[in-house]
């Protein structure tokens, strides 16, 4: 496991992500941020407006400066939420070196080295393959059985219709096969 990856396991152990925490405090951020934008631009348009006979060209500049002040800040916001999230993996989620988690413990209780569940991986690979091979034999054989549990049954229609025959043939006493074949007819 990669250290960035063990540390959002880590994480994962409080109950969330620190991604998903680090989105909801972006997304409140933005939501706030707009809100007290569109505040601010309405009372710069209502102070100004008093002094500037053109308002018109006031409120399109305030828009204007409004949208440059929020991508200015947005951007910075956002550097300051990968700082933040990666100090809240680092700092504040981070699990110590002597706790164990609940998901750890059969490692600790089984150790075994990379060499070990290599080995035992590529087993378990042969034996899934072996498995396969298995089941897709049984399943020719299946349909192997039926097909013959369907010739059987022709076969015996067969037998019966020749006993039949014999039988009709003893009993007519007939020793030419057209006269016995009209007889059965």
């Amino acid at each position: 496991m990669s250290p960035s990856s063990l540390k959002l396991y880590e994480a994962q152990f409080f109950g969330f992500i620190p991604q998903t925490c680090m989105v909801r405090v972006y997304r409140a951020f933005q939501d706030f941020l707009n809100e007290l934008l569109l505040v601010v631009e309405a009372v710069f348009v209502r102070k100004l407006s008093g002094t500037d006979p053109n308002g018109e060209q006031l409120c399109s500049r305030a828009r204007e400066c409004s949208q440059k002040l929020q991508i200015f800040l947005q951007e910075r916001f956002k550097r300051l939420t990968c700082l933040m999230g990666t100090v809240l993996v680092n700092n504040v989620l981070s699990v110590p070196p002597n706790v164990l988690l609940p998901d750890d413990q059969p490692h600790k209780k089984y150790f075994q080295c990379l060499e070990e569940v290599l080995n035992l991986e590529s087993s378990l690979a042969e034996l899934q393959l072996v498995y396969q091979a298995e089941v897709c034999g049984r399943q020719a054989l299946l349909a192997e059985l039926e097909e013959q549990r369907e010739v059987q049954e022709q076969l015996d229609g067969i037998l019966r219709w020749i006993v039949e025959l014999q039988a009709a043939w003893m009993q007519e006493g007939m020793a030419s096969f057209h006269d016995s074949f009209h007889v059965m007819m």
